[in-house]
């Protein structure tokens, strides 16, 4: 298990997007106390949570002694844990936090000088899943752009944070020194 830090000040917690959970018929079906809704059309509604960004991975020496020793380590599933500092104590927060941006920082401060961010789309798509999906090879106004309800089926938080990952990766450098 990998417990991710994240800043409970970030502004993420004040606009959650991140879908979890099953879809729903309706909004009052899917209504429970603290949860945000959204509907995605036409599967119907879906709690969304914040996705902060991750600060640092808290378990990052271990994974360093395993990694230097010659262990396949697999740690960041599903991007980790997200906990943040209260009260000066470490506290679980209700969030999913990007894996592909937390295997960016973990990589950077492990000094891996290669990352992989495997999908399942060849490219970054405008229109994804619709029968107007396009590739685009370069970041235009468009590809960054939200999709209305209209457009595509994958929102950016599909995509972003893998093209927001292997942008960061190179600029992080490698802090471990290697």
């Amino acid at each position: 298990m990998t417990h991710v830090l994240v800043d409970p000040q970030d502004p993420a917690f004040k606009a959650p997007v991140k879908p979890v959970g099953a879809f729903y018929s309706s909004e009052l079906q899917a209504r429970r106390p603290g949860w945000v809704l959204r509907e995605f059309p036409p599967r119907g509604w879906r709690r969304v949570v914040p996705s902060p960004r991750p600060l640092a991975v808290l378990e990052r020496e271990s994974i360093r002694v395993l990694h230097d020793a010659g262990a396949i380590v697999v740690a960041a599933g599903g991007g980790g844990v997200p906990v943040a500092r209260r009260d000066g104590r470490l506290s679980g927060v209700e969030a999913v936090v990007d894996k592909d941006l937390t295997s960016a920082l973990l990589a950077s401060d492990l000094g891996i000088h290669t990352l992989a961010i495997l999908t399942g789309v060849e490219r970054v798509q405008i229109d994804h899943g619709t029968p107007r999906a396009g590739a685009t090879s370069t970041r235009s106004r468009r590809a960054s752009s939200a999709p209305s309800p209209s457009r595509g089926s994958s929102p950016p938080a599909a995509w972003a944070p893998k093209v927001e990952a292997a942008l960061e990766f190179p600029r992080q450098g490698w802090k471990a020194g290697s």
